[in-house]
């Protein structure tokens, strides 16, 4: 029912907006500029998360706040600033096994930690993977690689759009034989470029692939235009 709907709404703002193209006054064109630059990352977050079962409450949570005290401890032996370090709070639940036709059997307590790290130097990407997972992490996921200076990019994208909105228009009017005149409306709707996404690790992988530093980002803008026709 949300698709549905979601396609609804992107239909009537098409076609709200082609409604009004249509009802100026005057001839004119109405042009989508589209604009890309295409980015090396030189920065990254990524989340960690280390999950023990054990008989005990205690134990489990004192288990799991030791893997985080090692893990941190070396992070900031290897420059990371606190800042740029976010540890949640302990998760702890009791774990129960249900067999058939019988009740519910307590089988230990689940004590669950996670930790985001925001990578300035790419470079150190790996190795601070390596000690995640040398200091006892389970998992490490959601690694995104990112680019620190990104609204300079997006400024260069949003040029690029302008002018492939230009040059479209005047191929326009060449074409028909008119004179592109002034501007007449300007749309914008801010866009962001999208992190690029590299696969969750177990224990059992130590090392993402340098291939990460091969890919690229792409940030996108565009801008919708309608020009006046002379």
């Amino acid at each position: 029912m949300r698709l549905v709907s979601g396609s609804i709404s992107v239909l009537c703002i098409f076609f709200a907006s082609l409604a009004y193209s249509q009802s100026l006054p005057f001839a004119h064109i109405a042009t989508t500029g589209y604009g890309e630059v295409s980015v090396v990352p030189d920065s990254a977050t990524f989340s960690v998360q280390v999950e023990k079962t054990m008989m005990n409450a205690d134990q489990a949570k004192e288990s799991v706040d030791d893997v985080v005290s090692n893990f941190l401890a070396q992070l900031y032996k290897m420059g990371v600033e606190k800042d740029d370090i976010n540890s949640s709070n302990l998760y702890l639940a009791p774990q129960y096994y249900y067999p058939k036709d019988s009740q519910a059997q307590l089988v230990g307590y689940k004590a669950r930690r996670k930790i985001t790290i925001d990578v300035k130097n790419l470079d150190k990407l790996n190795d601070y993977i390596d000690t995640a997972i040398d200091s006892g992490i389970n998992r490490v996921e959601n690694i995104q690689l990112t680019v620190k200076d990104n609204e300079k990019y997006l400024e260069q994208a949003r040029l690029l759009a302008i002018e492939d909105a230009n040059q479209k228009a005047l191929s326009l009017a060449k074409g028909f034989k008119r004179s592109l005149g002034a501007v007449w409306q300007v749309s914008y709707r801010n866009n962001q470029s999208s992190p690029v996404l590299i696969r969750t690790l177990s224990s059992e992988s130590k090392i993402v692939n340098d291939s990460y530093q091969d890919s690229n980002i792409v940030v996108k803008d565009s801008v919708d235009v309608v020009y006046k026709l002379n």
